[in-house]
């Protein structure tokens, strides 16, 4: 939790220069989560919902910078994009 709070405060103190960035890092590696989902010859329903997983929160990053949220839910709208868009890429990876 301590490292959590560290780099909460890190965030919030240069907000916007890390929402830019974080934007860019997080659209890649969502990109590359829905590419490898696309690729996949899965069922339809489990491609399209782990799809719509991975954009809904690539997007909600995206609105939490333009609506100019607070740090905390910007942040923890970026750990949830960059978790599961990381862990879909290794799923498919393994």
């Amino acid at each position: 939790m301590n490292l959590y709070n560290n780099l909460l405060s890190e965030f919030a103190k240069g907000q916007l220069g890390y929402a830019i960035i974080a934007i860019i890092a997080q659209s890649c590696i969502g990109a590359i989560a829905a590419m490898l989902i696309l690729m996949n010859q899965s069922s339809p329903i489990l491609m399209l919902s782990q799809l719509f997983v991975v954009t809904v929160l690539c997007l909600g990053f995206n609105m939490s910078v333009l609506i100019h949220w607070k740090p905390k839910p910007m942040f923890n709208i970026l750990i949830a994009s960059l978790l599961v868009s990381i862990l879909i890429i290794i799923a498919y990876l393994i």
